[in-house]
Formats: structure tokens, C-alpha cells, sequence
């Protein structure tokens, strides 16, 4: 186990291929996206329902944490431009090489 950072991305789907592209020249080269993600955040009144109107993607990605600085620096011009969110957190990554191995 070591420790790695998640990086959790709530956007507009327009915004999606710019968001990826920022990823990817941090050195994000792996991600998940969850479409049509639906819900209400802390800023309440319209932006909420313009919110969940539109059609929102969910972004998860994982990256070393020396790798966390350029992926702010990457993705936060666009969610201040163009909206959006981004949680940080710390999680410990499992790799289970081992069991791809034995096949």
C-alpha cells in the first residue's frame, strides 16, 4: 500500500474534454467519468438548478501526490472559468499486480 491522491471532479460535460486534457498533461493519465450526474451543492439558488438541468460529468482520477500541484495548476483556470468542483483527498492505493501475474 502507499499513498496516493484522488482527485474527484464534478463539471459541466461540455467542459469534460478540456477537464481530461488538463489531467493528462499534469501527468493524469488514468481516470473514470460518470455522465449525467445530478444533485445540489452548498451555494443553493440558481446555480443549483442550473446544476442539475445540465448534463454534469463525475470525474475520478488517482496520481502521486508530486504530481498534485501541476493538476491544480492545470484544472482550476477551468472550473474558475467555467464552473465546477474538485475534492482532493488522501487514500492509500492497493496494487494487486500479484493476481494479474498468476493468470
Amino acid at each position: 500500500m502507499h499513498l496516493v491522491k484522488k482527485i474527484e471532479i464534478i463539471a459541466n460535460s461540455v467542459e469534460l474534454a478540456k477537464i481530461l486534457d488538463g489531467l493528462d498533461k499534469s501527468g493524469v493519465h488514468g481516470h473514470a467519468v460518470i455522465r449525467g450526474v445530478a444533485g445540489k451543492g452548498l451555494r443553493g439558488g440558481a446555480e443549483d438548478l442550473d446544476m442539475t438541468m445540465l448534463d454534469n460529468v463525475y470525474i475520478i482520477a488517482f496520481c502521486m501526490p508530486e504530481q498534485l500541484k501541476p493538476v491544480v495548476e492545470n484544472i482550476r483556470p477551468l472550473l474558475n472559468k467555467f464552473g465546477g468542483t474538485c475534492y482532493i483527498s488522501d487514500v492509500m492505493e492497493i496494487r494487486s499486480m500479484k493476481c494479474v501475474a498468476s493468470l
